[in-house]
């Protein structure tokens, strides 16, 4: 297993979170980005291998959102993305993102939360978030619906699954989505869209392959059960070291930061806060 260069390996750190992204062993470290200019070259630049990966499987580029991950990011380099035609940024901490809530509305941006969600977060998270990609547990699913009923709101979510079976990983197991599904069903604050993965963090691209294929097959199975083709039409998958492969598996959204922003060198406590209590 490989380290993602954004944080520890989750052999190491204990429990990996969505928002981290995983870099394949033999990439480079991506440079910082230091201007506009920078960054408009590098969101050209995803795009373009975004458009090459969907030709390759005959799909059409227009249907593979890119998510940039503005998590730890400064206010001037998030405001370079201004003029890109992005119009929604990730964040994996909810305390975060609402510090950015400011700069969030004055650029135009909605936001995801794509890190693992404590239920003590999720008032933070209602009424800022459009999205939420880590849904992972019925508890967190009760405590999203009961706050959404009181503020007369609905919320489009995404279900976590652990494709790789890592015991490190947060997400459901494959086979648990099924009942998942089912129990959060009557919840009509939640608007299901699909499935999100973390892959493994493997320069072995068969490895990875797993995982992707594991999410496709679990999307068709759902979509062909009663649970109704419009709540799984949707992945998010891929991250800067393997988004081509994930859409070349389906891919619906691609959650990028370093390829756009450069790596971030931060200790595991951001990421994982907490953690040493927990473990």
């Amino acid at each position: 297993m490989t380290e993602p260069v954004d944080g520890p390996s989750s052999t190491t750190a204990g429990t990996t979170d969505p928002g981290i992204e995983s870099i394949p062993a033999g990439s480079a470290r991506f440079p910082m980005c230091r201007s506009r200019a920078e960054l408009e070259a590098n969101v050209a630049e995803v795009r373009a291998r975004i458009a090459a990966a969907a030709a390759r499987v005959d799909r059409n580029p227009a249907d593979i959102r890119l998510l940039p991950v503005t998590k730890t990011m400064g206010d001037e380099p998030i405001s370079w993305l201004a003029g890109t035609g992005v119009t929604l940024v990730g964040e994996n901490k909810a305390q975060e993102a609402r510090s950015k809530r400011e700069l969030f509305d004055r650029l135009g941006f909605a936001w995801a939360m794509i890190g693992h969600l404590q239920t003590n977060k999720v008032n933070q998270v209602v009424g800022s978030a459009t999205e939420v990609h880590s849904l992972d547990r019925l508890e967190l699913a009760e405590k999203l619906d009961r706050r959404l009923q009181t503020l007369g709101e609905s919320l489009d979510v995404y279900i976590q699954v652990n494709s790789s079976g890592e015991a490190s990983k947060y997400g459901l197991e494959p086979a648990e989505v099924f009942g998942f599904a089912e129990a959060i069903r009557s919840m009509d604050t939640l608007h299901v869209r699909g499935l999100m993965t973390l892959a493994v963090f493997s320069a072995d691209a068969a490895a990875v392959n797993r995982c992707f294929t594991t999410m496709t097959d679990l999307q068709e199975r759902l979509r062909q059960d009663a649970h109704g083709p419009e709540r799984f039409a949707e992945l998010s998958m891929g991250m800067s070291g393997d988004f081509e492969l994930a859409i070349e598996h389906g891919a619906t959204t691609v959650r990028v930061g370093q390829r756009l922003f450069g790596a971030r060198d931060l200790g595991p406590d951001h990421y994982w806060p907490g953690l040493a209590a927990k473990n």
